[in-house]
């Protein structure tokens, strides 16, 4: 009786240095939402009428989004380019987690297809708008609350 005693005992202070690192990680901050970040530079000229498409298709379809919970929010953000190779314009996506990127055309497809009635046609709009912009990158950056 002794000896379980002293083994259960054991056990608890050998499990209790784990318990303290589960409860406190180390980090000094939590992972939070993610954001899609595209670098977007604008043809010379062409500011407006790119800023038309994003007011008329771009902004619709991101309230869509929304609204299905897709999306957390978006924004459009202008720039000051250093060179002509810098972005004058920069569209944020923001998503709840990474998770909420899984099968993210399946959730995105049927509000596309009310602007767009087929992807070749979507296609073919946004090899269009290749004459108003270019798209100089998307990256995928992820928010850090410091604790």
């Amino acid at each position: 009786m002794k000896t379980r005693l002293l083994g259960v005992l054991g056990a608890m202070l050998l499990a209790l240095p784990f318990a303290s690192v589960a409860a406190d990680d180390g980090r000094s901050y939590t992972e939070g939402s993610v954001s899609n970040v595209t670098s977007v530079r604008t043809k010379p000229g062409m500011f407006d009428t790119y800023m038309e498409f994003l007011s008329k298709t771009f902004k619709p379809m991101m309230e869509e989004q929304k609204k299905a919970g897709i999306v957390i929010s978006y924004a459009v953000y202008a720039g000051s380019p250093r060179t002509p190779a810098d972005p004058d314009l920069y569209l944020v996506v923001e998503y709840k987690n990474m998770a909420a990127l899984d099968d993210l055309t399946a959730k995105t497809d049927p509000i596309s297809k009310k602007y767009y009635a087929t992807l070749a046609v979507g296609n073919k709009a946004a090899a269009d708008r290749e004459s108003v912009r270019q798209i100089l990158g998307t990256e995928l950056i992820r928010q850090l609350m410091v604790k």
